[in-house]
């Protein structure tokens, strides 16, 4: 009797529900599905040895990424260090930060002045020119393993850019390629979409079609004209997409960041988000990964309050992605810093805490996208903050336009009519450090790093995956270049996605340099984050009330560790009223402490610890 091959003790795991859905999403689909599974085995074949070597270890310890040991950075691979082996150069000191999760920006290529950052693709299988090759790329993946480097890439799903060979045949009026889009010959269907259908970019790229007047055609385009949205109700779209993914996946990703997620399945009488054929196309993604690839993870991009975005980790017996972003928290966190009232933010990671375990997000303080200000507004009301004078509040607070802001900022995709705008600046800018600088105010600049180390401090206490936007760790401040560059100058969101400056980072090591401060604290935080089992994902986590309004506590425990993490939002000092008895170690100084009544410094950070329970 032949053995069971690995490929296929992993096929037959998951053939029977694969194909289920897959011929209950595409009716009398077999054999597509059986072109699927071509394309599955074909990439097994050719994946690398080590890669499956890889793959054998983790499929071992499935919670491999689920550790307190786990700290991300994302950058922009131009602007770290000009291309792929750049990077690959510089991996020494993505090491020495701590960092073992590399997050990679879009890095496929696109086309100038219509690229949206690297997210209007043009061709799934090649790296921009300037940034390198797929051989640089696979090149670079491999030495980041070597190191203990996990490598996420975005895998742009619900469009291609205008450029991609699928759209210029559909331009040219291939029918097959045409069935790949949303195309149509006059606006009704448009019109019938339109009614259910928001807008993302109302003020910038409005509306949810496109007018082609060479091939006089309408076709979908959610986001901007030139990202034609995917038709995945056609097998054939679904199958090569992930031919795609899996392409990735072999050159040495570990993490597929899934793009707009919620987007990918449009049906006419619904908002075209979240429907239950994402659900299902999510689902076979996991299994197909499972099968060919069990090493690699999905990272959803959900934009939603955690509550909601709930559905997409799947469930345990049939999950779906690995992980998602904790989008609401980073944006209360924000909140937080202007209004220094801690109500919402303790409301939210409450409901956080509450989910199950297994569930990790990825979390952050700052991305290379725009803040938006989709907050609980419900919530806010009963503090007398109605959401349109909020949101121009919050916009003027971090502008610096608001009396005692000392943030630089500026706004994105702004509409007076609406009320309504989106927020871009580094971290260092929007707690005051550029500021400070301009002025050469020294008391400020002080100031300023605590609050930059205390944001840090609060990213790593919460439950998940940590991930540092580059440039933070060297509190790196808006770059204005970018509106001197005619390509880039429309899109504010280059304020925070400059150069890296080298020369900041060589000050890393220079006591008294601003740098040295917030570089070395960030890297104290993690290395006590990684010694103690109490950061875990699997430790109970509450919130406990202060009786300050800009007063956060945590309390994490784990086994017999209980730590008390405090956070002070405000520029004053404050009492944390707490009533936790007994005496604790602060693992940030060293320092003996009692759990009750702690006075707390300007952007004071405490991690209080009591080994006694």
């Amino acid at each position: 009797m032949k053995q069971e091959t690995e490929y296929e003790r992993r096929l037959n795991r998951h053939y029977d529900e694969l194909k289920w859905l897959y011929c209950e999403l595409y009716e009398n689909g077999m054999s597509f599905f059986e072109d699927l599974c071509g394309k599955m085995q074909k990439k097994y074949k050719y994946r690398k040895k080590e890669l499956k070597e890889l793959d054998r270890k983790r499929e071992k310890n499935p919670e491999w990424y689920k550790g307190n040991d786990m700290v991300g950075m994302m950058m922009y691979t131009g602007a770290f260090a000009g291309n792929l082996k750049g990077v690959e150069s510089r991996l020494d000191y993505i090491e020495e930060c701590g960092v073992n999760y590399l997050h990679l920006m879009p890095l496929l290529t696109s086309p100038k002045g219509k690229s949206d950052g690297g997210y209007a693709v043009a061709d799934f299988t090649e790296v921009q020119p300037e940034l390198g090759t797929m051989r640089d790329l696979s090149h670079l993946t491999g030495a980041c393993h070597e190191k203990g480097i996990s490598v996420c890439l975005d895998f742009v799903m619900n469009h291609t850019s205008e450029d991609h060979e699928w759209a210029r045949r559909a331009r040219a009026g291939e029918a097959e390629y045409e069935q790949r889009y949303f195309m149509y010959h006059d606006d009704t269907i448009p019109r019938e979409f339109e009614k259910t259908c928001p807008q993302v970019f109302p003020t910038t790229a409005p509306g949810n079609f496109t007018w082609l007047e060479d091939c006089r055609k309408h076709v979908m385009t959610t986001f901007y004209p030139y990202q034609w949205d995917l038709n995945y109700a056609n097998p054939v779209v679904f199958n090569e997409m992930t031919d795609f993914m899996l392409n990735l996946t072999n050159q040495g990703i570990d993490v597929i960041r899934l793009d707009a997620v919620p987007y990918i399945w449009k049906e006419l009488g619904t908002t075209c988000r979240n429907l239950p054929q994402v659900h299902t196309i999510v689902r076979m993604m996991r299994m197909i990964c499972e099968i060919v690839c069990p090493g690699v993870l999905l990272l959803g991009e959900v934009v939603m309050e955690p509550e909601k975005v709930v559905p997409y980790f799947g469930t345990v017996e049939k999950p779906e992605c690995h992980m998602l972003y904790n989008v609401t928290t980073m944006a209360s966190t924000w909140h937080t810093m202007a209004t220094k009232n801690v109500a919402l933010l303790k409301h939210q990671m409450d409901i956080v805490s509450g989910l199950p375990k297994e569930y990790l997000f990825l979390n952050y303080l700052r991305c290379h996208d725009d803040i938006g200000w989709g907050l609980d507004y419900d919530f806010l009301k009963q503090f007398d903050m109605e959401e349109v004078p909020h949101k121009k509040f919050l916009n003027d607070y971090f502008q610096g336009y608001y009396p005692g802001s000392n943030s630089r900022g500026e706004l994105y995709n702004d509409d007076p009519k609406l009320g309504d705008a989106r927020l871009c600046g580094t971290t260092a800018s929007l707690c005051g450090i550029e500021k400070a600088l301009a002025e050469q105010n020294s008391g400020l600049l002080a100031q300023s790093v605590e609050a930059v180390r205390m944001l840090h401090g609060y990213m790593l206490t919460q439950s998940g995956i940590p991930v540092i936007y580059s440039g933070d760790e060297i509190g790196q401040c808006n770059d204005y270049s970018y509106k001197e560059d005619e390509e880039k100058a429309a899109d504010s969101r280059y304020l925070h996605r400059g150069k890296f400056r080298w020369d900041l980072a060589e000050k890393r090591t220079e006591k008294g340099s601003y740098q040295y401060d917030i570089y070395q604290s960030i890297l104290s935080m993690e290395k006590i984050r990684k010694e103690y089992p109490v950061f875990l994902n699997k430790a109970d986590v509450w919130t406990v009330e202060t009786y300050d309004p800009a007063v956060l506590c945590l309390i994490r425990v784990y086994g017999d560790e209980k730590l008390i993490a405090l956070f002070n939002f405000s520029n004053e000092e404050k009492t944390a009223w707490i009533q936790e008895e007994g005496m604790y170690t602060d693992l940030l100084t060293g320092s003996e402490r009692e759990g009750t009544n702690v006075v707390m410094k300007p952007y004071d950070i405490l991690w209080l610890m009591n080994h006694k329970l």
